[in-house]
Parts: structure tokens; C-alpha cells; sequence
């Protein structure tokens, strides 16, 4: 049964028609083969994480320099990630998927093998590198496999794989390091690969090149040195105290000068590396700005809720790992349930009520206290997960439903990078607006402990004030609580966040008499 949408957004140009798809048998085989290569290096992004402590002792690097093993991958992923949408274009996607996937798992082995902190980070460049072109062309090569009345299915796969690697990593990581060692964090990508290079070998069909499109060098140059260097600081500026360090003004300087000369060859030139027909099209401009935002809202919030979990709640790395498990679930079954209802209403419907429900989990977690159970932090989690799996399907759609088909593999470059780019920001001004937050609100509290004070006498009537014991105990109680309230006044600000991205739903482009999009299939 098919049904039109009566706010849908306009279908894409220059679409093959219905009947040259491949057969049902065939795109089942082709997207097994690059969801694969997509969770492959989704849980890349984090899986290294919790072994970092293991690899400082065999390499034997210091705490500031084994870091370096995480912020090469996340650099070498974000330069890499548009370029892999001009080299698509250029050679053709089948080709530099295949190449990529090969390179992924043989820098993988190299990680696993090095015996030397400078050999792991060029390993994990090469890695990053690799790796960082496969999600968005994993994106475009099910766009382009599965008809538009099959799009918000194929999304609905797309989403679940790369939004729960990075979920999956640390836990994952955890269990690998445990029981056999670091360097299988690394090893278990290779026969993983070989599997997704066969796949898009035998069943993914080639594209044809396009030997004319020229080399922006310039333009490349540019961007690349504004990511990098954007990147660069957000990782370090936690370690260096952010605008403290002069390290991080002269990341922040590089960063803006860079992508202001991008910025300008863009719109002055023609054939850039960035092509300006992308910012043309309002509605990608919309999806790929509540895509960042989007990345802000769903991982600016994990790691203070680890740290919440573990440092003021008291649980184990192990338990809060299985706390975290029913937002992972929720978000995966909402990926895979929204796109069967997307065929009777408009897209923007179900990313309001994603970023509402979103708020919700956000405000219940707002709400969470030293005396509250498991089952509350359990519920809060699902919560925003299913409001978060709300999300994928339809931004994707509203992103891509009236971008034309020649420009998929840059659009699906720049859709993910905006959403990387939002992660990266996301953790980075969530924790450190978090650690503001709770030494304002010690200064605050400790403003009130005085012997006369009711609650210092509810709390500790027997006070020595002459003791250092007791004046230590007071000042853990009292940093507890401005922890508490610091954790309490991020989930809070997210959650408005949330709400107020409802707005950017105004500015998507309604369909036009006569281009309305192909209705979804609903079975």
C-alpha cells in the first residue's frame, strides 16, 4: 500500500527510474555488504577509548601523549571525509570504497602490531583516512540502490549503523581489552573487511568516473587545515584549559582563517572542492544544519552521564555500561520503526516529535539525584534514545529529497562531516560549560557552610571546625553537591536546546505542485 505525503518535500532531480534498481535479493546483498564497512569504522571512532590505558603501558608513552592515538583518528576521519565524496566522483565510488575498506582493515593491522607510540599514530592516521569516506558514501550507495519509495527504509539501516557504533565502542572495547589484550581492538577489524570487500566487489555495481572533474587544490587545502585545526582544539582544549593556553588561540585563529578562504573560493570559483550547488539547495542546508545540532543533543550528554554514573552515583564501569544499554536499544528500534510511518505524513512531523521526546529523556535526566533508582536511569535513557531514533530517518529525507542525484556523494560527505563536526563540539562545550558550571556552584555553596548554618548542623551536627578531617569531609560534601548541580544544569540546557531546534522545521521547503516525493512503501 502506498500513500502520498500532503507536506512532503520535493523529490530529487535526475533520479533513475523505479524499474533500473536492482532486484530486492541484490540490494539486500549490497547493503549488508556497506553497513558493515559503516559499523566497522563507526565503532572505530570509540572503541580505542578504554584501552588507552593499556597502551600507554606497552608503548610506553605518558598520559598526554598516548592521546594522540585518539586525536590522529579523529583528525585524519574529518580532512578525509569530504575528500572521499570528490575521489567518489572522480574514480567512482565502487572503486574507492573497495580501496578504502582494503586500506581500513591493513592500517587496522598495523595499530594492532605497532611497537612504538609514533607507529600507532601514523597507523591511526592511515586508519582515519581510510575509514573516513566509507559512511557517507555507504549513504549514497543505498540512496542510489534502493528506489525512492524505499529511501526512508534504507536510511532507517543506515542510521542504525552509524549512529550505534560510536554507542557500542566502549563497551566493546572494554570486553575485547579484558579478555584477550588492546591489540585485538584493532585485529577484529580485518576479517570484518575482508567480508565487506567481497561484498561490494561481487555485488555492488560500478559507476562510472569522471576523468574531467579537476583538483581544487586550494579549496581542499583550506578545509582541510580549518577541520583539522578545529578539531585539534576541541580535543586538546580540555587538557590545556581552553582559551588559557595559547596553543588553543592559535588553533582557534588557524581554524577561522581557513575557513574563511574557504568560505570566499567557494562562492568566487568555479568546479571548488566544495561544490556551492550544495548551499544552494535550502533544504540540505537545513538537514545538515539539524544534523549538527542534532550531534550536539546526542553525545554532548554521554560523557557527563558516564561521569555521573560512576563518579557521583557510585556505580561500576561494568554496571553503568549496562544502564547506558536501553538508550542504545530504543534508539535502534525507533530507527527501524519510524520509517514504515513515514509514507503518511511529512517529514517534519517525526523530527518534532523526535526532539520533543529527546527533551523529555533530557529533563528526566535533569531530574536524577544520589537516592534515584536504577529502573528511573534506565527509563530516562530509552527515553531519549527512541527520541534520538526519531531523529536519522527524516533528517536524512529532508536533507537528500531534493538534492540532485550527481551531487550525492559530496552531499553525503558534507552531511556526515556536519554531523561529526557537531559531536566533536557537542562533547567539547558540554563538559566544559559542565566544569564551569560546578565551580560556580561551589563558590555558591560554600558561601553558606558556617556553624550557624541549618544544613551544615542537619548534616554534620558534631562539626569540629578547628578539625582538617571534618573541614575535608564538608568540602567533599559540598563539591558532591555542586558536581550534582553541574551535571543536573547540562541535561537541562540540552534538553532547551532541543526544543528550540524545532524553529529550523519552518524553513524546509514544501513540495511544489506536480514534484511531490515518491511515496514510501508501507507494508
Amino acid at each position: 500500500m502506498t500513500a502520498r505525503t500532503p507536506d512532503a518535500v520535493s523529490a530529487a532531480p535526475s533520479a533513475p527510474a523505479e524499474g533500473s534498481y536492482p532486484n530486492p535479493r541484490r540490494r539486500l546483498l549490497i547493503m549488508l555488504s556497506v553497513l558493515l564497512a559503516t559499523v566497522m569504522v563507526a565503532i572505530d571512532t570509540t572503541i580505542a577509548n578504554v584501552a588507552l590505558p593499556h597502551m600507554q603501558a606497552s608503548l610506553m608513552a605518558g598520559p598526554e601523549e598516548v592521546v594522540w592515538v585518539l586525536t590522529s583518528y579523529i583528525v585524519a576521519a574529518a580532512i578525509g571525509t569530504p575528500l572521499g565524496g570528490w575521489l567518489a566522483t572522480r574514480f567512482g565510488r565502487k572503486r574507492v570504497m573497495l580501496i578504502s575498506v582494503c586500506g581500513f582493515a591493513v592500517s587496522s593491522m598495523a595499530c594492532g602490531i605497532a611497537t612504538s607510540l609514533e607507529l600507532e599514530v601514523l597507523a591511526r592516521l592511515l586508519q582515519g583516512l581510510f575509514g573516513a569516506g566509507l559512511i557517507p558514501l555507504s549513504q549514497a550507495t543505498l540512496l542510489d540502490t534502493y528506489p525512492p519509495s524505499l529511501h526512508a527504509r534504507a536510511m532507517g539501516y543506515f542510521a542504525v549503523g552509524s549512529m550505534l557504533g560510536p554507542l557500542l565502542g566502549p563497551p566493546l572495547g572494554g570486553l575485547i581489552t579484558d579478555a584477550i589484550g588492546w591489540r585485538w581492538v584493532f585485529f577484529i577489524n580485518v576479517p570484518f573487511g575482508i567480508a565487506a570487500a567481497l561484498g561490494i566487489w561481487f555485488f555492488q555495481k560500478a559507476d562510472p568516473p569522471a576523468p574531467k572533474v579537476r583538483f581544487d587544490f586550494f579549496g581542499f587545502a583550506s578545509v582541510s587545515i580549518a577541520i583539522g585545526a578545529l578539531q585539534i582544539m576541541l580535543d586538546r582544549g580540555q587538557q590545556l584549559d581552553w582559551f588559557q593556553s595559547p596553543e588553543i588561540w592559535i588553533e582557534a585563529g588557524v581554524a577561522a582563517l581557513a575557513a574563511w578562504f574557504a568560505g570566499v573560493h567557494m562562492f568566487t570559483r568555479r568546479d571548488t572542492f566544495i561544490k556551492v550547488g550544495l548551499f544552494v539547495d535550502r533544504n540540505f542546508v537545513v538537514g545538515c544544519l539539524l544534523g549538527m545540532l542534532v550531534g550536539v543533543v546526542a553525545f554532548g550528554a554521554f560523557p557527563i552521564f558516564t561521569a555521573l554514573l560512576q563518579r557521583q552515583l557510585g556505580y561500576s564501569p561494568l554496571l553503568a555500561g549496562e544502564l547506558m544499554t536501553p538508550r542504545g536499544l530504543s534508539c535502534a528500534i525507533a530507527m527501524l520503526i519510524v520509517p514504515k510511518f513515514m509514507g503518511h505524513m511529512s517529514p517534519r512531523l517525526p523530527v518534532a516529535l523526535g526532539l520533543v521526546v529527546t527533551a523529555a529523556g533530557l529533563f528526566m535526566h535533569a531530574m536524577l539525584s544520589p537516592a534515584t533508582d536504577t529502573q528511573a536511569i534506565m527509563i530516562a535513557g530509552a527515553v531519549q534514545g527512541f527520541g534520538i531514533g526519531l531523529l536519522f530517518v527524516p533528517m536524512s529525507l529532508i536533507a537528500f529529497a531534493t538534492l540532485k542525484a550527481d551531487l550525492r556523494n559530496e552531499g553525503s560527505a558534507m552531511f556526515n562531516l556536519a554531523r561529526n563536526l557537531g559531536m566533536a563540539v557537542g562533547v567539547s562545550v558540554i563538559q566544559r560549560n559542565t566544569l564551569v558550571n560546578q565551580a560556580a556552584n561551589h563558590a555558591r555553596l560554600a558561601e553558606h557552610v558556617r556553624p550557624d548554618a541549618p544544613a551544615v548542623q542537619w548534616v554534620m551536627p558534631d562539626t569540629d571546625w578547628t578539625s582538617a578531617a571534618d573541614l575535608a569531609r564538608l568540602n567533599q560534601l559540598v563539591t558532591h553537591q555542586a558536581d550534582m548541580f553541574g551535571y543536573i544544569n547540562g541535561f537541562a540546557a540540552l534538553g532547551v536546546l532541543s526544543i528550540l531546534m524545532i524553529g529550523l522545521l519552518v524553513f524546509i521547503r514544501p513540495a511544489k505542485p506536480g514534484s511531490i516525493a515518491p511515496a514510501v512503501l508501507v507494508e
